[in-house]
């Protein structure tokens, strides 16, 4: 039965890991937590005299650099002086040169929001007139390509690290003492020490190239890892290095000394254990929570504490559950996994999930804000995917606890089977005895004879010593094929094989659970967007945004149409198409059409010239009569993949 089982659980392994990576890799970059929500000169605005300086509010506080804001002239030659700087709140900006002509400039910027994660975006304004630019802003991403995805990858191990670090130290501490001699057992909580500590390197050398040129040459760039260091996520990654130290001496202690001692002895050192190793694993939650969503935002200060109870819930429910499954699979036959310790742990993971759900629900609250944003987010929707995988999980444990207990009353029931059996089945088992007794002495006298024989030929200690290990090999076989018989033990396996399986998704959604805007944020942003085409609406200007998917590869993203005056007449029009994420997206063709549907005018086409990365503009838009226009945009990405939104608008 075991060599039957051994291969599905390596192939269901290397499925969950396959899945995982696709996970991952259909991430892409990571999500802007900062979202750009004004600007002056605003996007697409044609301004009468050259502006002084060129200022960027944000959604929130942002980290600059000497190169995070730059100004760039139709011939792409930079006309910003200075480093940029904070002027109020959230709003930055950088000084301008003096006595610019007339065209159209382009504004781009790369900076790093408090929650850690990089921002790139860029947009164009005009002075005079709008005119022909040579800048192209297409590769405009933070966060991307290979450095981008092994920093994604960087981080899922290391919260799989951690998980297995705290969680399986927790288990033999807390569930199973004497797992702590158990070598599989060893190698688990070594192995997640080991890729957390790798992982917790490998960021700290790609967090400088992640967050500015993404180039793989930069890794390596001393200066660049100089300012990493002087960062809030560098200090945390520091932090996180330090603490390892002291997590390797807590294993060395878990798994050496504290191994040794008799079952009485344990206890005095079970206590300082447990202090020492709830304050290690508090220290490195700290590490994520400190750096990240939880330090930014609606209440920071109860935000943290709660984050770093959710991750040690997590941990203990999720990193618990790999132990016991390691234990199940590979505990040796002299030392099976006793029924009280899988119950220990069903306690354990029912606290565990009590604490998931108690922050979980709070920080949904922080995060999203809305019910609507549940599903009108990424994360949003992302969370509800968090959900349904930790329901799917909560009911495969449902069925393991009814193992569990199963296997509890197996157990109970042999000794009981033992001491009141019936006058026969005794005298059945002293005849055995007997039987073994008479068989032993026989065996032994023929053991003693030939070893008497092959004593005098030589050799005779050797052949016994390899008949001991041979014997000692089928009694050890015997015991794990009469365990492994046990039906009881095999249903638990299985049960806990699928929980651990849905844990690998569960925690894949997780890292990109935190590398996703909040839904707060998102529509904080979507706002005070909101809230600038109001303003400019009010001012004569009309600006409408429509969401479009082509159907093909990358065949998502926004077209924003301008109108000024938006009045009968001649008309300014710029047209801007953004991806999903607000990155400037360049596609082959976009064409506008206005139609009057009350009055049967229509409908007029209008193709706009390419001004620049994700721009199109068109003079002297006529519209002929005011009423309600409907204003149809056709979008192509491709060759083949194309397709028409539209909105109604007044104008006049």
């Amino acid at each position: 039965m075991t060599q039957t089982i051994a291969p599905r659980v390596r192939t269901l392994v290397l499925l969950l890991l396959a899945a995982t990576g696709l996970l991952l890799a259909g991430a892409g970059p990571v999500s802007a937590h900062a979202a750009l929500t004004g600007s002056d000169p605003q996007q697409g605005a044609v301004v009468e005299k050259a502006p002084t300086q060129v200022s960027l509010t944000f959604s929130e506080g942002v980290a600059l650099s000497n190169d995070s804001l730059r100004v760039l002239d139709p011939k792409g030659k930079r006309i910003d002086r200075g480093d940029p700087a904070n002027v109020s709140g959230t709003t930055y900006a950088v000084k301008l040169h003096s006595g610019l002509p007339d065209g159209t400039y382009t504004v781009t910027y790369q900076v790093v929001s408090e929650d850690s994660h990089p921002v790139a975006g860029a947009y164009t304004f005009s002075i005079g007139a709008p005119s022909q630019t040579t800048v192209s802003v297409s590769g405009q991403e933070a966060g991307g390509g290979v450095v981008g995805w092994l920093y994604g990858f960087g981080r899922y191990v290391s919260y799989a690290g951690f998980i297995v670090l705290v969680g399986g130290a927790a288990f033999v501490l807390a569930c199973w003492q004497r797992g702590s001699g158990v070598r599989a057992l060893q190698r688990l909580v070594v192995t997640g020490w080991l890729a957390l500590t790798a992982a917790t390197l490998g960021l700290l050398l790609l967090r400088g190239s992640y967050t500015s040129t993404g180039k793989v040459g930069d890794v390596f760039d001393l200066d660049l890892l100089g300012q990493v260091l002087q960062t809030k996520t560098g200090a945390a990654l520091v932090s996180r290095l330090l603490l390892l130290a002291a997590a390797a001496l807590f294993i060395a202690v878990l798994f050496g000394a504290f191994d040794k001692r008799e079952d009485d002895e344990k206890r005095d050192l079970t206590f300082g254990l447990a202090i020492g190793g709830t304050v290690v694993a508090a220290g490195l939650g700290a590490s994520w929570a400190m750096s990240e969503h939880a330090s930014t935002g609606l209440q920071a200060g109860i935000a943290m504490p709660v984050d770093i109870l959710h991750l040690l819930a997590v941990a203990s429910w999720l990193g618990g559950l790999v132990a016991l499954l390691v234990a199940l699979y590979r505990a040796p036959a002299d030392t099976p996994l006793p029924g009280s310790a899988v119950r220990r742990f069903s306690r354990v993971a029912f606290g565990s999930v009590l604490a998931l759900v108690a922050t979980g629900i709070y920080q949904s609250w922080r995060q999203l804000g809305s019910w609507p944003a549940f599903t009108g987010t990424r994360y949003g929707q992302l969370l509800l995917v968090k959900i349904g995988l930790v329901v799917l999980l909560v009911g495969i444990a449902w069925i393991s606890r009814r193992w569990t207990a199963r296997l509890a009353e197996t157990v109970v029931a042999k000794p009981r089977k033992a001491t009141e059996g019936s006058d026969g089945e005794k005298e059945h088992a002293t005849a055995q005895a007997g039987a073994s007794a008479t068989a032993s002495a026989a065996a032994s006298g023929k053991k003693g004879a030939s070893a008497a024989v092959s004593g005098k030929k030589g050799g005779g200690s050797q052949r016994a010593d390899q008949l001991a290990r041979q014997q000692a090999a089928i009694d050890t076989a015997r015991q794990k094929q009469e365990r492994d018989a046990d039906p009881n033990r095999f249903g638990l396996r299985r049960s806990v094989l699928a929980e651990a399986g849905v844990a690998v998704v569960l925690l894949a959604v997780t890292t990109m659970l935190t590398s996703t805007e909040p839904g707060r944020t998102e529509e904080d942003a979507r706002a005070a967007t909101s809230s600038s085409s109001a303003e400019a609406s009010s001012t004569g200007a009309l600006t409408l945004d429509m969401s479009f998917d082509t159907g093909g590869e990358d065949g998502k993203g926004v077209v924003r149409i301008d109108l000024d005056p938006a009045r009968v007449g001649g008309n300014e029009m710029h047209v801007y198409v953004q991806r999903p994420n607000g990155r400037a997206f360049d596609i082959p063709e976009v064409k506008v059409a206005f139609t009057l549907e009350s009055q049967d005018i229509g409908p007029l086409p209008v193709v706009p010239d390419h001004i620049a990365t994700g721009h199109w503009s068109a003079s002297g838009v006529q519209i002929p009569v005011a009423g309600e226009w409907k204003i149809t945009v056709t979008v192509r990405t491709s060759d083949i993949d194309q397709t028409s939104v539209s909105k109604n608008a007044q104008i006049g």
